[in-house]
């Protein structure tokens, strides 16, 4: 009796669609760090705070074998790159805890925390020595501002406004942070069990990412771009070696283009790199690398190999595991140094909450496990481990408590051929919970941004709240998107957005439509960022959707390259050539220029401190279409910059705001 009653609870639970606060309760696992030894992980555990609209990201620990799982740190601090040392004895990470962020080293057997440091400025980076005796991190190091005149002195007491600020370098802010403030990230060490910290790199450099500590623990291998007008090439970076003991620095490779993320073997004997190539392209796939560090030679492991080659991981001296995008899917595979690839899952997913992006990631150890994020169509990041036999365990099931009583919208894959070229396009559509095929739904076109980056079949709270409301949501990967090699990538060079790329969404909505279930009376469309630019530009093209929101969209190129943060990278490389050269070419990629044409009913969102996608490119649409008496509204998202879904709230905004905008202008069937 008792069991009928918990399958009936169970059946009514099951009833519950996802709701707009069930946002505050997703949980999801991300940077898992496998021991040496391959018998536990830890791992950060993300969730919010509905009372301070925040995130809290705590270290829990889990034991491989029993899949037992403990909190290291639980509380209202905030944790982040937990490491282990070489003899798996040890845990070092950034937290909190003492009021600032600062390194920790938490000793698993006594079970105590030492405070390693008393730093100023963020900690990046944070790196074991194989000896245990150090540990590497990056830091910026800040320097006096530029003064051009003398100012006279205040008179004691004096009231005067703040004083100016005076700006001389090309790359001067950046979306998340606003203005630079000067100075160059260099690499410190400091003792393990705390100390003073050394600075070992110096010049007007930034020198981060990935540090390789040698065998023997006296030197430090790392990227950098040392070139006098490193603002004006973004796409160069050597590897350089300085030494522990006397900051000498030695240049490691010299070949056009950027070299990055050094690992070294376990014996020492091999450095892995990344490489990408400084061809003025848009996209570009990364080669992975191995140079035989006693004779510095170099050899290319993944010449052939039409995809990009992410974070590779030494699992033993002759073989190493990676992860790349594939078709939507993030994948891990191993590889040898002779270049034979084998996958081993395409569940590499989950730690996006928002919208369907590939993402995910993974540590590999010598022992031949490896942790990642494993992810679904109906799960945020848990953690799982496997081998590189594919045997698999997920260790965790962090949403279970909220989605398994969930009715979530179905995922399903759906391929088709675009009208311009016949190129073939894969999308997914959700539909709804309780979907009927004989019925008629309203359609949501979502695009994403990028426009190099991919949507696969992944969890998503903003789709999902869309196709709770009784829509069927359709995303594609049109082209230009990443996961399926260099060619598909580089159909939009120069095209970026145009009616090729439109043209692959209205083919996707056409198939969609040929499904059967549409209503094509009430088809809407949606995007951000790229997205955003994509839906402007579509609305310039065509009239068949009843109502379009326009997320944090470029507007006017010749405008927004000038203005934002990423005209030093973009200019050159999504564009012929500078905007007072190009204004033709600029202008018809500009969704301002088909403003015109537009009768669709449109809202705009863009943050207020957006620095990506300034405001002033949503305002000019907003201007223009208000002229043109369309129906417009403009939504400013308060201290926002361009991540406009950060917060949990502000992504319940985005979403509600989209739901009651398409509802205004969804028709009733008759």
């Amino acid at each position: 009796m008792v069991l009928v009653l918990s399958i009936s609870s169970l059946a009514v639970f099951a009833d519950e669609l996802f709701t707009a606060e069930d946002i505050f309760s997703l949980e999801y696992a991300s940077d898992p760090q496998i021991s040496p030894d391959g018998t536990q992980v830890v791992y950060i555990r993300n969730s919010n705070d509905i009372m301070t609209d925040g995130k809290n990201s705590n270290l829990w620990l889990i034991d491989v074998k029993s899949q037992q799982q403990l909190p290291l740190f639980s509380d209202d601090k905030q944790y982040s790159q937990p490491r282990w040392s070489a003899d798996g004895k040890k845990i070092a990470f950034v937290s909190n805890l003492t009021g600032s962020h600062q390194i920790h080293v938490h000793y698993l057997k006594e079970n105590k925390t030492a405070l390693v440091s008393q730093l100023q400025t963020k900690i990046s980076n944070l790196t074991w020595s194989p000896d245990g005796k150090w540990l590497a991190f990056t830091q910026k190091v800040q320097e006096e501002p530029t003064v051009i005149a003398k100012m006279p002195k205040k008179p004691k007491g004096a009231k005067w406004n703040k004083p100016v600020i005076v700006i001389d370098q090309a790359y001067y802010q950046a979306d998340g942070k606003g203005l630079i403030q000067p100075g160059y990230q260099q690499i410190f060490v400091i003792p393990s069990e705390g100390g003073t910290p050394r600075q070992l790199t110096h010049d007007s450099y930034h020198h981060q990412g990935t540090l390789a500590w040698s065998h023997d623990s006296t030197a430090i291998v790392f990227s950098a771009n040392r070139q006098q007008d490193w603002e004006y090439k973004r796409l160069e970076g050597n590897l350089y070696q300085v030494q522990v003991a006397t900051g000498e620095l030695i240049e490691l490779t010299s070949s056009p283009g950027k070299e990055y993320n050094p690992v070294f073997s376990e014996n020492g004997k091999k450095l892995s790199f990344l490489a990408g190539s400084n061809e003025l392209n848009p996209y570009r796939n990364a080669k992975l690398h191995i140079m035989d560090w006693k004779t510095k030679k170099i050899s290319e492991i993944t010449k052939d190999f039409d995809r990009s080659v992410r974070d590779q991981q030494w699992l033993s001296n002759t073989s190493l595991a990676f992860s790349y995008d594939d078709f939507g899917k993030r994948k891990l595979a191993t590889i040898t140094t002779k270049g034979k690839i084998k996958d081993l899952t395409d569940t590499l997913s989950g730690t996006t909450l928002g919208r369907p992006y590939i993402s995910g990631s993974y540590t590999a150890s010598t022992s031949g496990k490896m942790a990642y994020t494993y992810g679904n169509a109906s799960s945020p990041a848990d953690v799982a481990v496997i081998d590189s036999s594919k045997k698999a365990s997920v260790l965790t099931q962090l949403n279970d408590d909220l989605l398994a009583h969930k009715t979530l919208g179905k995922v399903h894959e759906v391929n088709y051929k675009s009208a311009f070229d016949g190129e073939p396009i894969q999308g997914w559509y959700i539909t709804p919970p309780n979907f009927d095929p004989k019925k008629k739904y309203p359609l949501i076109l979502e695009i994403h941004g990028g426009p190099h980056l991919a949507y696969g079949p992944h969890f998503s709270a903003e789709l999902q709240r869309f196709a709770a409301q009784g829509y069927v949501v359709f995303y594609n990967n049109h082209r230009g998107s990443s996961s399926y090699g260099e060619r598909f990538a580089m159909l939009l060079k120069y095209k970026y957005s145009s009616v090729e790329d439109f043209a692959d969404h209205d083919s996707g909505v056409n198939a969609m439509i040929d499904l059967g279930f549409i209503d094509d009376k009430n088809l809407f469309i949606a995007g951000g960022s790229a997205g955003g630019i994509a839906t402007a530009y579509a609305i310039g093209l065509t009239d068949r959707f009843s109502a379009a929101v326009v997320a944090k969209p470029v507007i006017n190129w010749l405008s927004k390259v000038l203005t934002a943060d990423s005209g030093l990278g973009q200019i050159p490389t999504q564009f012929p050539g500078m905007p007072w050269d190009h204004v033709e070419h600029y202008w018809k990629r500009s969704p301002m220029s088909l403003v015109g044409n537009v009768t669709t009913p449109t809202m705009l969102i863009t943050g207020e401190k957006d620095l990506r996608t300034p405001m002033a490119q949503t305002e000019q649409y907003y201007q223009a279409l208000k002229l043109r008496k369309i129906d417009t509204v403009l939504v400013k998202v308060p201290d926002s910059y361009h991540g406009i879904a950060a917060k949990p709230s502000r992504m319940i905004t985005k979403i509600e705001h989209t739901l009651a905008w398409f509802e205004k202008y969804r028709t009733s069937q008759k």
